[in-house]
């Protein structure tokens, strides 16, 4: 289905002429609302939606042309067509300049009339496809966008192409902060859908009250509050791609009316009994433990099923090894370019320091951090001063010193190990000898211990002024 249209207001002083005109255009599928004076219509077109305005001339209090002006001075999108009983040249020459659209003398036929609504409602549909697609022009996203060389980012990039053309529904898991939404993005920016709306809601951001109504709208009256008919934004992505972000904080009850929703794409807006249906790509993603959700009851399995056609699981930024340094350059050159600084690299022991970190804030942080040392370096390259000491982000690691579930004892041993060099050797410096007599080993001993774990040592690492 196509949006539906706003309603139609209709201006009359004439009881007559309004039910008439509301019964006319009601009988052809408009919604219509209808005023007796300009200034009601002027209190009803600032508190509602209204694709156009059919307004008499003569109107007791403003006249029609009046109401027009002001139509086009705080409206001016807004199409509108009058209609007289008196009709010259010169007033019709009036009403175009006030801003109609069009121009009806008394008596007309109702093809006349639903001739000149027709217009108006393509001019509406033109402009508000125009201004969707003004707003996505911003928001495509590359697969350029989805930065890193590691084998699992890849792979990645490789299972985005191969799905995105498709109208398969996905759902996305990764940890907070590693791209869930870039990935959403790249699959609707590379599918058929590319040039229809993109519409995201964050499940976790709206309160659950309002999240049905911001999902599948609601009617005029349907709670205290709802003044105006408010279409969903299922409606507003009709033909294009809906991302749920955050998709486990959703309530028990509308992950049932979303069930339902994915079966056939039908829904009915909250206080409406008119069952509508709309063709959309969902794309759905978490940070939670969707198997721990469902374990829980928090979360539906059938909707999870519903949901997996295709799986996406987002690797955490500590698994991505070498990544973290094109990632840092990829924010070095974006921020350079918005605070137009001169910086150029980050030194070898900088970046030492960024390969030790765990980042429990995944890529979003990292770029935080980034933004951060660019802001105070004054020189060319970002020093280890830069970069924050990661106290309290060392404190918010969940386990710090046991294996990750998917991680070798080897592994873990390892990434401890280096996790204590780097320490050791920021207290110290970066002096190779205080370092080892800080850890009670020889100079020799240390340098085979970070060329074993691949951490840049002296010649390479040890930034400018480090005595030895």
């Amino acid at each position: 289905m196509s949006l539906p249209l706003p309603p139609v207001l209709v201006v009359d002083d004439e009881k007559n002429m309004r039910r008439s005109l509301q019964t006319m255009l009601g009988d052809e599928g408009y919604a219509v609302e209808a005023a007796e004076s300009a200034e009601e219509a002027l209190q009803l077109l600032a508190g509602g939606d209204f694709f156009m305005v059919i307004t008499d001339a003569r109107l007791g209090g403003m006249t029609g042309y009046e109401f027009l002006r002001k139509i086009k001075n705080q409206w001016p999108e807004m199409p509108s067509l009058m209609i007289t009983a008196f009709a010259t040249p010169k007033l019709a020459v009036e009403a175009i300049k006030a801003g109609a659209l069009d121009y009806l003398a008394k008596p007309f036929e109702p093809e006349e009339l639903f001739h000149a609504v027709a217009r108006c409602a393509d001019l509406h549909r033109l402009l508000r496809d125009n201004a969707a697609l003004r707003s996505q022009a911003g928001e495509i996203i590359g697969l350029d966008q989805i930065v890193g060389e590691s084998p699992k980012m890849r792979d990645l990039r490789q299972l985005i192409r191969t799905v995105a053309v498709t109208d398969a529904r996905v759902l996305v898991l990764g940890e907070s902060g590693t791209g869930k939404e870039l990935v959403a993005g790249a699959l609707h920016s590379l599918s058929q859908r590319r040039n229809r709306h993109y519409v995201r809601i964050n499940c976790a951001a709206i309160p659950e009250t309002l999240l049905e109504s911001e999902l599948f709208g609601h009617e005029r009256g349907a709670f205290t509050g709802a003044l105006k008919q408010k279409l969903g934004r299922v409606e507003e992505a009709d033909g294009g791609t809906i991302f749920l972000d955050e998709i486990a904080d959703m309530g028990k009850p509308l992950q049932a009316k979303l069930l339902r929703f994915l079966e056939d794409g039908s829904f009915t807006r909250v206080g409406g009994t008119e069952e509508l249906r709309v063709n959309v790509r969902l794309i759905a993603a978490t940070n939670r433990d969707i198997a721990q959700a469902i374990a829980a009851g928090d979360f539906r399995e059938d909707l999870y099923h519903r949901l997996n056609v295709v799986q996406f699981n987002l690797p955490p930024l500590r698994d991505r090894g070498d990544d973290v340094l094109l990632l840092a350059g990829h924010f070095l050159k974006v921020f350079r370019t918005k605070m137009n600084k001169n910086v150029t690299a980050f030194t070898p022991a900088a970046q030492q320091k960024l390969l030790a970190q765990r980042w429990p804030g995944n890529v979003r942080e990292l770029r935080n951090v980034v933004e951060r040392a660019l802001i105070l370096e004054t020189g060319r390259e970002i020093q280890p001063a830069d970069l924050p000491d990661f106290a309290v982000e060392t404190r918010l690691q969940k386990a710090p010193s046991a294996a990750a579930p998917d991680e070798s004892l080897d592994d873990a041993l390892g990434r401890q190990e280096r996790e204590i060099i780097q320490t050791a050797l920021e207290q110290n410096n970066f002096s190779l000898t205080r370092t080892a007599e800080r850890l009670k080993l020889t100079r020799h001993a240390l340098r085979y211990r970070m060329q074993r774990l691949n951490m840049k040592v002296e010649g390479d690492g040890a930034p400018a002024g480090a005595a030895d």
